[in-house]
């Protein structure tokens, strides 16, 4: 399956989990073109990886990453974090 079938348009940010086990899992993620993941915190370390699409990461320690298809970013436990979507883009996150 396609990660782009997952997900409809209906929704400005959609999260679908992907895989979980005990030790961890992986979600996809559709952000439409202008919207926002939320400002948010995760309690483990995670892996957000573009796999279609460009977004721009930012934490509330200033930092700013673009993110274009095959770029990731390693997200801090604890740090506020949010991701916009500058196009239609879809993102895999491995906690």
């Amino acid at each position: 399956m396609n990660i782009k079938q997952l997900h409809t348009q209906e929704k400005p940010v959609s999260a679908i989990s992907l895989f979980k086990s005990e030790l961890g899992n992986a979600t996809a993620i559709q952000i439409l073109q202008g919207e926002t993941l939320k400002e948010h915190i995760t309690k483990i370390p995670a892996l957000l990886i573009c796999v279609e699409g460009e977004v721009v990461f930012e934490n509330e320690k200033g930092i700013k990453e673009t993110l274009k298809s095959g770029d990731f970013v390693n997200i801090e436990p604890m740090v506020k974090h949010w991701v916009e979507g500058t196009v239609k883009s879809q993102l895999i996150l491995i906690k």
